[in-house]
């Protein structure tokens, strides 16, 4: 067997592989019309060789009449197949789906059952004669319509996609198939009206388009690499064995090779399975990605709607709370007239509730703007060690109630000054103040202020209270984070107050933390600021 014969049998094998590849994959029309233009370049190819091969002069004729008719389907399917990809044209229509089979079955009796193009047929070499001018005319004709108007559809596709990835496909098909197609018609078309004996290299040229057009196609995701990948170099191998042995010179090397051929056909099989199994795994996990995926946007989208939510929820609840805590103050104040004892009491009460729901509907509104990034800051230049010791003396009589002793120290004649929000800051500082107050149970607070030498503020909050637990430490300015105990000294507690801390200081381009030796032992909250120097 001649090379030639070889190269055009495995061109028959492979094409023949591929179309019943994806006619088992994703079942489209795009892949059922580029499956039938792969299997009209298998059956060009093997008309060619055949003919070839074949001595009896009925079937070179009838192959001869083979290899004409899959050559006229090529550049139909072709056409049909820019009609299609990468996305079906609304032209594709039941006249189209009617007119191809009408044509096809046309081009079939006019080739087998009449001397269209060719009379006669002479055996050895491979040449027809007694050729028809013009009934070839108008068969070259054809071929150069067809493929220019599906060159210029791709081209139309090209310039209306706007899908990066799918114009670089369209670019594929359009600039790669130009080659093959010269190449075909030349050793196809244009020799043979002068000679037949390179006829045989055309189908090589219309296995280089499958593959181009193939590339193609794969990388809009329509069939999976490593499965193709892998069946093409099995069964690539299996005939590139059997070949050995279809041309051994003896019967020793016959064996040896079908051996071998048994071998890697078990072998074969085994990784064809194995490759399989993983592609299907990683489908798997390639579906519960997306799903995982499209259910975190729609979490993001949840909990971008309950910020809002809160976001008017807590503006409209401050309004109602602010009036309450109001009139309450003015009738504590006596504005409408004297109050009894009994009922003073009441107020007290209210009042004081009144002023933990403001807290609270405060630290759920700063949450919802600082997630929505909202959180407006007005930066100046302030001395923070007289903003702690203001703060000091406002908290002093909490603390004076709680039956805690409260000590502020600081260096004197250090730089103190700051460039940062007054108001966040004095925020944060009240409510790290506050808390130690709250979870220190007739114990000591203690407040220091130092410039640390490195360019940095530090403020530390100590006290000998309930302390917190180690596992508790990493997680406790995060939202809704409290210490397991912690209700049975403030039932208040949201867990929003550090997390608000930590996000305002963080837009100073500071840091907060915490440091507790462990439960009932104390704890120290640190908030640390770049110094202002001017």
């Amino acid at each position: 067997m001649e090379v030639k014969n070889i190269l055009l049998f495995t061109v028959s094998i492979i094409t023949t592989y591929l179309c019943l590849f994806i006619l088992r994959s994703k079942q489209s029309y795009s892949n059922n019309v580029f499956a039938m233009f792969i299997f009209a370049v298998g059956i060009w190819s093997f008309g060619v060789s055949f003919f070839d091969i074949t001595q009896n002069l009925e079937l070179a004729e009838i192959f001869a009449r083979s290899y004409y008719v899959a050559a006229l389907s090529i550049p139909l399917f072709f056409l049909l197949f820019s009609f299609s990809f990468p996305k079906k044209s609304p032209v594709l229509s039941t006249v189209q789906n009617i007119f191809v089979p009408i044509f096809l079955a046309i081009s079939f009796s006019i080739f087998y059952f009449n001397d269209f193009i060719f009379s006669n047929v002479y055996l050895g070499k491979f040449k027809f004669v007694d050729i028809d001018t013009r009934t070839y005319t108008l068969y070259f004709s054809y071929f150069v319509i067809v493929i220019l108007l599906s060159f210029i559809k791709l081209y139309k596709s090209y310039r209306e996609e706007v899908d990066i990835d799918k114009k670089k496909q369209i670019q594929t098909i359009l600039f790669g198939t130009m080659v093959p197609y010269i190449g075909g018609m030349i050793f196809n078309l244009i020799l043979p009206i002068y000679t037949y004996d390179y006829v045989w290299a055309g189908p090589l040229f219309g296995m280089l388009l499958v593959l181009i057009v193939f590339y193609a196609v794969y990388k809009h995701r329509l069939f999976d690499a490593k499965v193709i990948t892998s069946e093409i170099f099995t069964f690539s191998l299996w005939i590139f064995i059997l070949i050995r042995a279809l041309v051994s010179q003896d019967i020793n090397e016959t064996l040896v090779n079908l051996g071998l051929l048994a071998m890697t056909i078990v072998v074969g099989l085994f990784l064809i399975k194995s490759v399989k199994k993983e592609v299907q795994t990683r489908e798997k996990i390639q579906t519960l990605a997306d799903d995982l995926k499209k259910t975190n946007i729609r979490l993001r989208e949840l909990d971008q709607q309950k910020s809002e939510f809160v976001s008017l929820a807590s503006h409209q609840l401050r309004g109602p709370l602010t009036a309450v805590k109001g009139y309450a103050s003015m009738l504590l104040e006596g504005d409408f007239g004297e109050v009894k004892d009994g009922v003073k009491d009441a107020m007290e009460k209210i009042y004081t509730s009144t002023q933990d729901l403001v807290v609270l509907v405060n630290d759920y509104l700063d949450v919802s703007r600082i997630e929505q990034g909202r959180m407006q800051y007005d930066f100046t230049v302030f001395d923070i060690q007289q903003l702690v010791s203001t703060i000091i003396t406002e908290l002093q009589p909490n603390v004076d109630l709680a039956g805690n002793k409260l000590t502020f120290d600081f260096e004197m004649n250090k730089n103190y000054m700051v460039n940062g929000d007054q108001g966040k800051i004095k925020q944060v500082i009240s409510n790290l103040l506050d808390n130690s107050n709250k979870y220190t149970p007739k114990g000591e607070i203690h407040v220091w202020v130092r410039n640390t030498g490195d360019g940095k503020i530090q403020i530390s909050i100590s006290d000998n209270g309930v302390g917190i637990h180690p596992d508790v430490l990493p997680q406790l300015f995060e939202k809704f984070t409290r210490a397991p105990d912690a209700s049975k000294t403030n039932i208040l507690g949201t867990g929003l107050g550090l997390y608000v801390a930590k996000k305002m200081i963080e837009a100073h381009h500071g840091r907060v933390w915490a440091e507790s030796a462990g439960v009932g032992k104390g704890s120290t909250f640190f908030i640390e600021i770049g110094e202002y120097r001017q």
